[in-house]
């Protein structure tokens, strides 16, 4: 359990704090990281990720880690709280070309990226779909009504 691998050099304290303590936290609850992934939404190679400091994790894999621990309150909120102050100092990757590596921000639910244009989805195309289908689930229900009057 505790054969971690080291983290990287050059991490900013944060973080390497950030990390130690996830590590410690996963350690005590005497789970592999596939005992672990099955018991949260995140699988085996994300927390390795994570647990590596080779990517940020979600604000609710930390939430998972603490429930799945046994922390509650004060306890949980304190990883939540160095969660924060760790990916304002995370380091960030270089800019990749479109459609190499991952270009968004793993913190961010996708839901809030949504107004952000990309390159390949321009802003709105979203609305537009869903008032197209709208649209369609109308006129079925409308066609139905008339036919079987």
């Amino acid at each position: 359990m505790g054969a971690w691998q080291p983290l990287p050099d050059g991490l900013p304290p944060e973080v390497r704090l950030f990390v130690e303590r996830l590590r410690q936290l996963k350690d005590g609850t005497g789970l592999s990281l596939a005992a672990l992934g099955a018991r949260t939404a995140y699988s085996k190679s994300s927390w390795q990720r994570y647990l590596n400091a080779v990517q940020p994790p979600p604000r609710q894999a930390v939430a998972a880690l603490c429930r799945v621990a046994g922390l509650t309150g004060a306890d949980a909120e304190r990883h939540v709280v160095r969660w924060e102050l760790a990916v304002e100092a995370w380091p960030r990757p270089p800019a990749a070309q479109p459609g190499e590596g991952y270009e968004d921000d793993p913190t961010v639910p996708w839901w809030e990226r949504l107004d952000e244009p990309a390159p390949d989805r321009p802003a709105g195309r979203l609305l537009l779909y869903a008032v197209l289908l709208l649209l369609a689930l109308l006129l079925t229900a409308l066609g139905g009504a008339v036919a079987f009057g």
